[in-house]
């Protein structure tokens, strides 16, 4: 449903053309679309091959059509152009996992009106009289091909195109008046407040710089200076003027969606209409209760695709802001899918709010996005620093034997094929658990080219029998398994040199993954054909590292914001107190008499931010009976979100007593939470933050030392140190906020970790612990 307006002009490619008209039915299992994905291209190569010289392939075809006082622009590549003996013939090439629906139904409608369209294209442009349409389609798993052909005369071709412009024209005649409506709002919006802060004009004026110029712009700017308003505005403005058509506001939390929401919600009170969309994770946003995703569980998925056009046309009559309530709303009134409306509606929208993966992770990105749509968006990735281990993480793959052994042993005698494919897997893990030895692990610079064949004879029988309607809700291990082989398929395709394949053997079961230590090139081939990305956060220290990391070009741009508050509105103090794993126990009593020395010095509200869940335990239970006057509150491992609502509602500016707030570094409360006022007067940070040693870390660092540069930092000190800057800027939020920051350790004084402190806390004083 996506497409791009100007005016009176819509340029849309056939294929969501075709699909906005005659896709129908229901939101099938997401194991077809990733099959169909998976093996597309090599399916089309393969029919391809097959051609005569004269025939072409991946034929670009393109045309202006007149309709109703506007003109379509539609283009797109035809699969093939083939000469037969008399005229020409569209080839579209189809993959499909049931050859037997596909044969039952001569060839599905939204195919031919793909493929027709293509034909009038291009009979019109070499002005034939008729031309031959062909679907070959071709399953997945046989390699079976089936093909179907008709013959149309050139008015049948216009006259069938005209009908699917006639059902499109409602909603481009929309799009259109919705955009004139923005554009005019924009031209008259004003910043929305009487004046910029320090540094807001500085970096609104960068991001309006590097989308014109159509670079990349890594932004340092801190807490405090309204980094979200200062990327946006520029952003909106210049859609506006034309050199953009989307925004896309990319989060790694939802509190930092939040923020984005009420910077448009402020504008829009101020007069602007431009129509935001956010994505909420299919787990929070589904109606049903279990969340189970079938067609057989869920009413909503069954004839979605019926239904869906209507909701579209019905949310962006109505809507500016389509924010979780306002897309529950309209997906209860039209009985669609919350989450999969979001999605559609996102393509329609001029501002996705939502979480890095549908931009960066190859698993659930939005893959409709044309490349033309591309050239005229911009990606504003907000608290960017969380994107180097996101990365890591969309770019990995890990699999492991114990559900092999399992599916093993279910489908005996059940199904032989799906057996002997999970038998084949358990076997190379059993291969692989001796391989590690005594040693318990085994780190290879290769990819498991054996186990990825493996796992592609697993997936070809897993998909036969979850097509088959046999597998009922204990077939789960089966699904998870299914998607989890997927997924290390698709992952093994992308390695090179900046992945390692290491193993493991844990209690009773091995596990192995193709780990990526550097996902700079992956990021930045993900964002390659937008018009521009803008990274900002402020915690972007050491900038070179996250150039580095966030695969920066050296055309692409830099800014650094100074603080825009007073020194004396923070009172920075070092505690020279070790916190190393090996000390804790013995500086124990001391930390917790420090803590409580700090709070008897005010009255107020304070945070306490810990390294790890362990340790705060540790410090938590001690603090609590030796001072049960104290008012404590405390983080918890895998709190709901009503609870997270509770402990950030504690934080209350008329407090009667003193507050401490117990929490982890790097956690839900340590970056992205706005506690202005007396909502907070202190922070203490314990420890510098390093991540736990471990192998993957001593990867990393082993990896980059030796690529020239200090692995250890890479590794440890850069992501630890970004935790604390993170904790420590939950404190100073605006111009008449004051408080104290205390940072404890005595590694805080060495110049690898002083080094990266922020201007704004160089005033600190130094006590020296007992």
């Amino acid at each position: 449903m996506s497409d791009l307006v100007k005016q009176n002009q819509v340029r849309i490619p056939v294929r969501p053309l075709v699909e906005y008209v005659f896709r129908s039915g229901s939101i099938e299992t997401g194991f077809r679309t990733n099959a169909s994905m998976q093996e597309g291209t090599r399916i089309h190569q393969q029919v391809q091959k097959l051609y005569a010289d004269e025939d072409q392939k991946e034929v670009y075809l393109s045309m202006d059509i007149p309709y109703c006082s506007i003109v379509y622009h539609i283009d797109g590549r035809c699969d093939g152009l083939i000469k037969t003996d008399d005229g020409w013939m569209i080839d579209e090439i189809k993959s499909t996992v049931s050859l037997a629906e596909v044969k039952a139904e001569g060839g599905r409608a939204v195919h031919w009106a793909q493929a027709q369209v293509y034909a009038y294209m291009y009979a019109k442009d070499q002005a034939l009289e008729q031309m031959h349409v062909q679907l070959t389609y071709v399953g997945t798993t046989t390699g079976e091909q089936q093909q179907f052909r008709r013959t149309l005369k050139l008015a049948e071709l216009e006259a069938f195109v005209m009908e699917i412009l006639e059902q499109y024209a409602p909603y481009a005649s929309l799009r259109l008046h919705n955009a004139v409506v923005r554009d005019e709002s924009i031209r008259a919006l004003e910043f929305p407040f009487a004046t910029y802060r320090e540094g807001q004009r500085k970096l609104a004026g960068a991001v309006y710089g590097a989308v014109k110029e159509k670079k990349k712009l890594f932004a340092k700017a801190p807490t405090g200076i309204g980094k979200t308003l200062s990327t946006l505005f520029p952003s909106v403005k210049a859609i506006g003027e034309g050199l953009l058509q989307q925004i896309f506001y990319l989060t790694a939390k939802t509190i930092t969606r939040t923020a984005a929401e009420q910077a448009f919600a402020l504008m829009q009170s101020n007069g602007l209409r431009i129509q935001t969309v956010t994505i909420t994770a299919k787990d929070k946003v589904c109606f049903q209760e279990e969340n189970h995703c079938t067609r057989e569980d869920c009413p909503l998925r069954e004839g979605y695709y019926d239904r869906i056009s209507g909701a579209i046309i019905d949310i962006l009559s109505h809507e500016t802001v389509m924010d979780r309530t306002v897309i529950t709303q309209y997906a209860q009134k039209h009985r669609v899918c919350p989450f999969e409306f979001s999605l559609d509606a996102a393509y329609a929208a001029d501002v996705i709010i939502c979480d890095y993966n549908y931009i960066y992770d190859p698993r659930v990105s939005l893959k409709r996005l044309f490349e033309e749509q591309k050239k005229r968006t911009v990606l504003l990735v907000d608290e960017a620093h969380n994107l180097v281990d996101r990365g890591r993480e969309m770019f990995s793959a890990g699999i492991s034997k114990q559900a092999f052994l399992q599916l093993k042993r279910e489908y005996k005698g059940v199904n032989s094929g799906l057996q002997a494919a999970s038998d084949a897997v358990n076997q190379y893990f059993i291969a692989l658990r001796k391989a590690c030895g005594e040693q318990r692990q085994q780190i290879e610079r290769e990819s498991p080219e054996e186990l990825v064949l493996l796992l592609e004879k697993f997936v070809s029988e897993a998909e036969q029998e979850l097509l088959s309607g046999r597998v009922q809700a204990e077939g789960q291990v089966l699904l998870e398994t299914y998607f989890a082989a997927q997924n290390f398929i698709r992952t093994s395709k992308l390695y090179d040199e900046q992945y390692i394949t290491y193993a493991e053997v844990q209690r009773n079961d091995v596990y192995i993954k193709m780990f990526c230590l550097d996902p700079s090139a992956l990021l930045a081939k993900a964002d390659k054909g937008f018009r521009t990305a803008v990274f900002f956060s402020a915690t972007l220290s050491p900038l070179s590292y996250y150039r580095d990391m966030l695969g920066a070009s050296e055309e692409d741009y830099s800014i650094t914001v100074p603080s825009p508050f007073r020194q004396e509105q923070l009172d920075v103090r070092i505690e020279s107190l070790s916190t190393r794993y090996r000390d804790r126990e013995d500086t124990r009593d001391r930390l917790t008499e420090l803590l409580y020395e700090l709070i008897q010095e005010r009255r107020g509200n304070y945070m306490i931010f810990f390294p790890s869940y362990q340790y705060l335990r540790a410090v938590y239970e001690p603090f609590t009976e030796l001072y049960p006057q104290v008012n404590t509150i405390v983080q918890d491992t895998g709190m709901a979100e009503e609870e997270r609502e509770r402990f950030l509602a504690a934080f209350k500016a008329d407090n009667k007593q003193t507050l401490v707030g117990f929490a982890v570094l790097g956690g839900i409360f340590s970056e992205g939470i706005d506690l202005q006022g007396d909502r907070l007067n202190g922070v203490a940070v314990v420890g510098v933050g390093l991540p736990q040693l471990g192998l993957e870390r001593n990867l990393i660092k082993d990896y980059f030392n030796g690529a020239g540069k200090n692995g250890y930092d890479y590794a440890y000190v850069y992501p630890g140190m970004n935790k604390v800057l993170q904790a420590g800027g939950r404190l100073i939020r605006s111009e008449q906020d004051e408080g104290v920051l205390v940072l404890i350790d005595d590694r805080f004084l060495q110049r690898q970790y002083l080094g990266l402190l922020p201007e704004e806390w160089k005033g600190y004083v130094v006590n020296r612990s007992k």
